[in-house]
């Protein structure tokens, strides 16, 4: 995915993630959409650095990193929606292109990808980040509406 379409993958994550949060379409709505927006787009050019130093699709996008940014929120209490970003970015590199990313580096060079991937600089660039990102926000949708109460419920069980 060109980096075009990361950022407007993102801006779309974002406000469609402000709807699914606070969907009442108000203020709070509004208010929500700006408290993900920056993270969330700043996370998803994050794994992009490393075009700078490292290996491009190996150095910065590989399941470690993504540990680490999500740790961040529970042991520093900030980034709560960098690792959204960062996420998003992997998913675009591998659904939506035919190079794929090295998910296991450094243990593994191996770049995974999917067989219905295209070119970066295909016309159909923009299709596919609309219709992934479509999904992604699909995903969070069900994920929130469905996975947190069960969550809780579980949570609740086990008495914590």
């Amino acid at each position: 995915m060109n980096k075009r379409g990361h950022v407007l993958n993102a801006v779309l994550l974002a406000i469609g993630l402000g709807y699914v949060l606070e969907p009442s379409g108000d203020v709070e709505t509004f208010v929500t959409i700006a408290e993900v927006f920056v993270p969330v787009v700043l996370g998803a050019l994050f794994p992009d650095v490393d075009t700078a130093f490292g290996k491009h699709r190996k150095s910065l996008h590989n399941l470690l990193v993504l540990g680490i940014v999500a740790a961040y929120p529970f042991y520093f209490g900030n980034l709560q929606w960098v690792w959204l970003g960062v996420l998003t970015h992997y998913i675009l590199d591998v659904l939506g292109t035919t190079r794929g990313i090295a998910l296991f580096y450094p243990a593994w060079d191996k770049e995974f990808d999917v067989p219905f991937g295209i070119p970066v600089d295909s016309k159909y660039t923009d299709l596919m980040m609309f219709s992934i990102t479509a999904v992604e926000i699909a995903g969070i949708y069900l994920l929130v509406t469905y996975g947190t109460p069960a969550i809780v419920e579980a949570q609740q069980a086990i008495g914590i």
